[in-house]
């Protein structure tokens, strides 16, 4: 039997220092330049690993990262833990509520998105030469598999840019997150298939109808019967309120866990399992917003940068860069999948204005086209030149991402904010202690205030949107909003709570300021760039406070007067 020396209990213990410590540092300098910590996780791996340390210093990185095969072992387990949990917590962002409200334009972007960027790069990796193809006799196979990596998109890196743009919660970023759900879906479904006939080495018609029949049959029992027994776990966990976020992320874990060992038993890839029971669970509205956010935090904390500086310590990037791989992967990467996107976008009823952005946020490959890659280097799929050009081309496009974004959401033409918002639309102290009921209280008060608006109309429209994505923020604010289609310009109305009212807010705090939003039908351009609005100036901590102590509605307007006088948001 063997067993763990305390060398390698000691040498494990000090990569895992080194690689999660700077790859924190870095991270926090990254995400200060408004960019993803993606590259700066895998700038430490590559800064540790034979690139530059065994390069320039092959005795300091041999002593620390020795070719032991027990060593490297138990640093592996643990990055592939990484990978586990990051297609899990992928998973869970995933709204299938909402992205079945959606349907139609859903599936008009997050199929025109997967079958044009295949069918794109399928036949540009056709004309690369000859010594990049490993077995000449599996070509199609092999074009295939590149071109499956190079179609799915990277869902976490694209929220989080909404989230910085302050979008998460508007039409257009859940539009844009339900189209990248279903994107999701229907990548790791082809990529699973394509990954398993490729691991069998040859295409007949037996094996794809079985590997087919068992990842189409096991998707669809997880989606239904799956989803099903899932939320009535995560509602009895709460019913008998056991201790949270302990109990759900514990059956989180071991539903993951049997999803992937079956998943894996069939041939699919363990991974695509973790992937649905993320799904499996991620729209139970009993489960708690903190307790996702728990999940999220120990993921992005710990697993996912120990994976990412992982990858640098196993290729020499430097020996195995081709700049024409790197090249066509970056430029397929982005490229294809923005005029996949932007071709199914515009065939729906989404504005002109709004279709740039759809297009943009679908373009990032990041951590997907990285974990894709992996698993074929794994499996000896690909060449190690290959993975250094998928890496480059997924750290590229998650980079251009944020910058790429904020350009095309920013470049409108500006008006007042003050325009939509009068001192007749505040409420200094909300009667009602619960969500639903600060809502009654404001759509009573715009109705009132609009002659065209009846308030069991604008509150069964606001209550539909606030049931397909909840609209509660950090920093105890609530930004309720619907389009109603009797309205001819934005209205904008303030319910302040001084006790405060859970609207179940990622951060789990208790909400003090409910902006009630109305725009007309047609216009959702105007709808983002107020949220977005409300979201920075409200945010800040010093404007909080001075409106938790103003005394009454003169008060709070002229604090909401001085503080939105200059600011200014963008209209078409």
């Amino acid at each position: 039997m063997n067993y763990l020396s305390e060398e390698n209990i000691f040498l494990f213990l000090i990569q895992v220092f080194l690689l999660l410590g700077l790859s924190r540092v870095l991270g926090d300098v990254f995400r200060r330049w408004q960019q993803p910590a993606l590259p700066a996780e895998i700038a430490v791996g590559i800064f540790l690993g034979p690139t530059i340390l065994g390069r320039f210093f092959p005795q300091v990185h041999t002593a620390i990262f020795p070719h032991n095969a027990v060593q490297m072992t138990m640093f592996d387990t643990v990055a592939w833990f990484g990978v586990f949990y990051l297609l899990l917590e992928t998973g869970l962002e995933i709204d299938l509520l909402s992205a079945w409200r959606q349907r139609a334009e859903v599936l008009k972007i997050a199929i025109s998105d997967i079958v044009i960027p295949i069918a794109i790069s399928f036949v540009v990796f056709s004309f690369l030469p000859d010594h990049y193809f490993p077995d000449s006799n599996n070509k199609f196979l092999f074009l295939l598999f590149l071109a499956s990596v190079v179609s799915i998109s990277a869902m976490p890196i694209a929220a989080r840019a909404l989230a910085e743009l302050k979008m998460s919660k508007t039409d257009l970023g859940s539009l844009i997150m339900s189209a990248l759900s279903v994107n999701d879906i229907l990548g790791w479904l082809i990529f699973a298939i394509v990954l398993g006939l490729s691991v069998q080495g040859e295409i007949n018609l037996l094996n794809l109808s079985m590997l087919f029949g068992a990842t189409l049959g096991f998707t669809a029992v997880a989606l239904t019967i799956g989803r099903k027994f899932a939320h009535s776990i995560v509602e009895k966990i709460r019913a008998q309120k056991m201790p949270e976020p302990g109990s759900s992320l514990t059956f989180i874990s071991l539903l993951a866990l049997l999803c992937g060992a079956l998943t894996h038993k069939l041939g699919i890839h363990a991974i695509f399992g973790f992937f649905l029971a993320g799904i499996m669970v991620g729209d139970a509205r009993s489960l708690p917003e903190k307790s996702r956010q728990v999940i999220s935090q120990m993921v992005y904390a710990i697993f996912v940068p120990l994976f990412f500086a992982g990858i640098g310590l196993k290729i020499d990037f430097l020996q195995n860069f081709d700049f024409l791989l790197v090249g066509i992967f970056t430029g397929l990467g982005i490229f294809g999948k923005f005029i996949g996107a932007w071709i199914g976008v515009s065939l729906t009823a989404v504005s002109r204005s709004n279709r740039l952005p759809v297009a943009i946020a679908h373009t990032t490959g990041g951590m997907m086209e990285i974990v894709v890659g992996l698993v074929a280097l794994e499996n000896k799929l690909i060449s190690e030149p290959i993975f250094t050009a998928i890496v480059c081309g997924a750290v590229i496009s998650s980079i251009t991402l944020g910058p790429w974004l904020h350009f095309a959401i920013n470049n409108r033409k500006k008006v007042s904010f003050l325009e939509f918002f009068n001192r007749r639309g505040i409420i200094a102290n909300l009667k009602s202690n619960d969500k639903n009921g600060a809502i009654v209280e404001l759509c009573e008060m715009a109705a009132e205030q609009e002659g065209r608006l009846y308030a069991e109309d604008v509150l069964q429209a606001v209550i539909t949107r606030e049931n397909i994505v909840g609209t509660g923020v950090e920093a105890g604010i609530a930004l309720p909003h619907a389009r109603m289609p009797n309205l001819q310009r934005p209205i904008i109305l303030l319910g302040r709570s001084l006790v405060g009212i859970d609207w179940n807010s990622p951060d789990g705090e208790k909400t003090h300021f409910v902006f009630l939003i109305l725009t007309p039908a047609n216009d959702d351009d105007v709808q983002v760039q107020i949220l977005r609005a409300i979201s920075r100036v409200i945010s800040k901590e010093d404007v909080r406070s001075e409106l938790l102590e103003s005394q009454d509605n003169q008060g709070l307007w002229t604090i909401v007067d001085r503080e939105f006088t200059v600011f200014q948001i963008v209209k078409r």
